[in-house]
């Protein structure tokens, strides 16, 4: 039997009515695409993208930073465990000591700033690294161009790692090898470097594979005057140190933790910007990308930077500062050096370098009301980490 169907009628609106609907449509964002929010995953085209876009011209600086030089940034980690929120972003400057902070703050994406362009290069170097480098024992073997040593594995600890290297000779072999997937993986991404960005990066794998895990500040790089060289700490001694309850939380420290960072880096989630950050653009431009997609700053680890920059450079950083999304547990992470540190209301005598937390909320609070503090007054008004890491902070945590 034949069943023919109804006519399908379609309702006719009066003009006032759609009207009406269309208004309401346009209060609550009906028919709108949503605001995207922070990526699980970049693609490389986005990720380089980022780059260029987020980025402004860089500067000069008088130090190469092939490595940290702060023996004391674990000290902050029990604070920041205790007051900042994990799964936040990230903001940093500098080498390695980044991938430390994100993987103990477990951030979904992370920003590195730097003025020098060759720091840019050098992450995107250790962005191979992490690539090639399915384990910590083999991350490196191949930072290093150092043959892997037998018996290790993911348990070993980060001290018997460093210490199974000690002795190991560079190879010219793996050196060269390693150099041209290094270069092979820029190609393959699809990262637009110049002649001089492949210039840097044959620069930076070989001042490496040259210095080796007894590698510090000051290889291969002017010293600041009046600082000897044994003031940088080695690589070893970097990944090997401890926060005040005992604890080492380098990326290195354990297998679960490097795997977090290679995680991140294999999804584009780390992303190295070029800037000034006393310029126009590129910490306004991470501070447009968070509040676009709602997303809001964990940390912020200027280390020393502040002394770096005039009175009035200062006060332009803490403006752009200003225009950075955060909450009540979002931190700066500052290092503040020797004689500067006297300043702290709980400085003790044979404190030198001092790694310290301070809320960003309240700093971006008194910038907006009009506030101008000056670096020493900022000095003064730190807490002590160590009362900040108190467990009767671990409920603002939650």
């Amino acid at each position: 039997m034949l069943i023919t169907p109804r006519p399908v009628l379609k309702p006719v609106l009066k003009p006032a009515l759609l009207l009406a609907l269309l208004v309401t449509a346009s209060l609550t964002g009906f028919g709108q695409t949503p605001a995207p929010g922070l990526p699980s995953e970049i693609s490389d085209r986005d990720f380089w993208r980022m780059i260029v876009d987020l980025s402004e011209p860089g500067g000069t600086y008088p130090y190469e930073n092939f490595v940290s030089n702060e023996l004391e940034y674990q000290d902050v980690i029990p604070a920041l465990k205790a007051t900042t929120k994990p799964g936040g972003v990230y903001i940093g400057v500098g080498p390695e000591q980044n991938f430390t902070y994100a993987a103990v703050l477990q951030s979904k994406l992370a920003f590195v700033i730097d003025i020098r362009r060759q720091n840019m290069v050098e992450l995107l170097m250790y962005k191979a690294l992490f690539d090639m480098s399915p384990n910590r024992a083999d991350f490196v073997s191949n930072l290093f161009s150092r043959v892997r040593p037998a018996g290790l594995d993911t348990r070993t600890t980060a001290a018997a790692l460093f210490t199974a290297y000690e002795n190991a000779k560079v190879d010219p072999d793996l050196a060269a090898k390693n150099l041209a997937t290094i270069k092979a993986y820029m190609t393959k991404h699809g990262y637009e470097l110049t002649s001089e960005d492949i210039s840097t990066i044959e620069k930076v794998h070989d001042v490496f594979a040259r210095g080796g895990p007894s590698i510090n500040y000051y290889f291969a790089s002017a010293a600041p005057v009046g600082l000897g060289p044994s003031r940088g700490g080695t690589y070893t001694r970097l990944m090997n140190t401890a926060d005040a309850t005992g604890s080492n939380s380098s990326f290195l420290s354990s297998e679960e933790s490097y795997l977090y960072v290679r995680e991140m880096q294999r999804k584009n989630l780390i992303v190295p910007l070029v800037g000034d950050f006393a310029g126009p653009a590129v910490i306004r431009n991470v501070g447009r990308y968070l509040t676009e997609r709602k997303a809001t700053v964990g940390a912020f680890y200027i280390s020393n930077v502040e002394t770096y920059l005039s009175d009035p450079q200062k006060q332009t950083f803490y403006e752009n500062v200003a225009a950075l999304p955060v909450d009540s547990s979002s931190m700066f992470i500052r290092h503040i050096l020797g004689n500067p540190a006297r300043g702290l209301t709980w400085w003790r005598p044979g404190m030198s370098n001092v790694s310290t937390v301070a809320p960003m909320s309240e700093f971006i609070t008194q910038i907006k009301g009009g506030r101008r503090p000056t670096f020493q007054e900022i000095v003064r008004e730190t807490k002590d980490p160590a009362v900040l890491a108190a467990p009767s902070r671990q409920s603002d945590r939650k």
